[in-house]
């Protein structure tokens, strides 16, 4: 994937699928499960993100949403100081054959998850997944994406206002015992 000079210390590259060892689910674990927390630890109970997390973050089930063919994940890393590469960022697109009644545009593709590190906020790997996965959507067929969005995430509803998203509805998002409402957004992909 590519590397330009918004970011040059940023690679994105495609998760691995293979498992054990060579795999990226132990690593989707672990830095999905941090990145939720660090984005939504101020607006839940502890009971609530631990049910979410323990439910939505394990290696077991990101090695399934990894091995199913709708799913594309893309991670993005860093160069340490050693020149170590840190992945401090992830997004998921999500095929799904089911699409919220208000998403328009023929072959809709979901924005299922796009999490940058706290510490990495600004850095521009948000921007660097979102431009991949707009080429890849693109690339797969697809001619819509649309995600969900905490009604009150401002930063998040700002970034992607940026990239040409625009409030559709919205949908109840839940958060352990908890039911959140989320916007539902979506832009379509003719310019990329």
């Amino acid at each position: 994937m590519s590397n330009d000079g918004d970011a040059p210390r940023i690679r994105i590259r495609r998760a691995s699928t293979s498992t054990g060892a060579g795999g990226d689910a132990a690593l989707l674990a672990e830095l999905g499960a941090r990145t939720f927390y660090e984005t939504f630890v101020e607006s839940c109970r502890p009971e609530d993100m631990r049910a979410y997390l323990d439910a939505a973050f394990g290696t077991a089930q990101q090695q399934a949403e990894l091995a199913d063919a709708r799913s594309t994940f893309l991670i993005a890393e860093a160069r340490d100081v050693d020149e170590t590469a840190v992945a401090v960022g992830y997004a998921k697109l999500f095929a799904s054959d089911e699409t919220p009644d208000c998403v328009a545009g023929s072959r809709p593709v979901e924005l299922a998850r796009l999490y940058v590190a706290r510490e990495r906020l600004g850095s521009g790997a948000g921007a660097r997944l979102m431009r991949e996965l707009l080429v890849a959507a693109r690339r797969a067929g697809h001619e819509t994406m649309w995600l969900g969005v905490w009604e009150h995430n401002e930063r998040a509803i700002a970034f992607y206002r940026k990239w040409g998203f625009e409030v559709v509805g919205e949908h109840v998002f839940q958060v352990g015992d908890d039911p959140q409402n989320d916007l539902l957004m979506a832009r379509k992909l003719e310019t990329v």
